[in-house]
């Protein structure tokens, strides 16, 4: 068994691993289409979300696997797998879009949910009443909370199993 200043370190280390790698595979990988139709209903967003999830979940692995090996981290095989099947699981889950409105609505936070969009009723809008441009919504915000999250999951998971 390990002792718990080391599962402290491999927990920290594969946060960050997961944490920096989720950025770049959910911003620089996905590709345009996917982020458009992985919300789709059917097939069509159904493969669009498993062509975002197997492009993160292979940069998950080669930002992760370096780290393990060059700070020599104890960890297991089964460890590392388990953790990238439940990111990549309840990534899926979250991606499909209307889950996760679904858990939005369910916890009282639809309102937060819409805020950016021309459903909210402060809509941003310019001086002149069109939209404005912005970054961001609150699904976005709901969107990446949910997955740090589960990085954190995935994380310990890494450093128990």
């Amino acid at each position: 068994m390990r002792g718990t200043a080391i599962m402290a370190a491999v927990f920290a280390a594969a946060f960050i691993a997961l944490y920096v790698a989720h950025s770049v595979g959910d911003h620089w990988v996905q590709s345009s289409c996917q982020a458009a139709e992985k919300g789709l209903p059917g097939w069509p967003g159904r493969l669009a979300c498993a062509r975002h999830i197997f492009g993160l979940t292979v940069t998950k692995c080669a930002v992760l696997v370096p780290v393990v090996l060059l700070l020599r981290l104890p960890v297991t095989v089964l460890g590392l797998a388990l953790a990238l099947a439940v990111d990549a699981g309840t990534h899926y889950w979250a991606d499909r879009r209307t889950t996760l409105a679904w858990l939005a609505r369910a916890c009282g936070r639809a309102e937060f949910y819409s805020l950016g969009t021309p459903s909210h009723p402060t809509a941003p809008a310019t001086a002149t009443g069109t939209p404005a441009a912005h970054l961001g919504t609150g699904a976005y915000v709901l969107d990446q909370s949910w997955h740090h999250l589960w990085l954190g999951v995935a994380a310990l998971i890494i450093a128990t199993v």
